[in-house]
């Protein structure tokens, strides 16, 4: 198999099965309706926190930790010996990090990319995965801004990953980052305004 048709099969892979919109699938099996029509109208975890339902919350966030994960995962174990699998599971993950931001099946409206990166990182970097998530945890306790936390383990990935993986890890990794900063252009309005919610720890 030629590198390119590889790169093209794992991205494949990647997005369809990031663009699975569990929180949607989550919430309407519960019976509490579309969760596109409240809060920030996302599929992900953190509004899926909004129905006032922490394990459906819970339950989201894990599922599109391991779509994100999984993802990378698949490529690794379907061409384990391919010269450039890593690469290869890096572009599935940012494939699906792609999908779950923009799935097809719900017009290119999805989450926002964090748990499912996360899960990306899990598998092809764990060393990188912990420093996000201890960034993560640290942001959030002194400041109380999810999507703050979030935003800055974002950024701070890629350099992670500069220095603890490969420089192709860096602008893979660099690449998500952007695209997960797209998708909390509303949240950083809000964070600048000062009208961001803040979360309980």
């Amino acid at each position: 198999m030629t590198d390119s048709l590889y790169f093209i099969i794992a991205g494949i892979i990647g997005y369809l099965l990031g663009s699975i919109p569990w929180g949607l699938i989550v919430v309407k099996s519960a019976g509490l309706g579309d969760i596109r029509r409240i809060g920030s109208n996302s599929t992900g975890a953190t509004n899926v926190l909004r129905t006032g339902n922490k394990w459906l919350a819970l339950v989201t966030l894990l599922l599109d930790i391991s779509k994100g994960a999984f993802s990378a995962g698949l490529v690794l174990f379907l061409f384990p010996e391919h010269l450039v699998a890593m690469q290869g599971a890096l572009l599935a993950g940012l494939f699906a990090v792609s999908g779950h931001n923009y799935p097809i099946w719900l017009k290119f409206k999805g989450g926002k990319g964090i748990a499912a990166g996360f899960g990306v990182l899990l598998v092809t970097t764990w060393h990188v995965a912990l420093l996000c998530g201890i960034t993560w945890l640290f942001i959030a306790i002194i400041f109380r801004y999810s999507s703050f936390a979030s935003l800055t383990a974002t950024i701070l990935a890629p350099v992670y990953a500069y220095f603890f993986a490969t420089e192709y890890h860096a602008l893979i990794i660099g690449i998500l980052a952007i695209s997960i900063f797209i998708r909390h252009k509303a949240n950083i309005e809000k964070l600048w305004k000062g009208k961001e919610p803040k979360i309980k720890i």
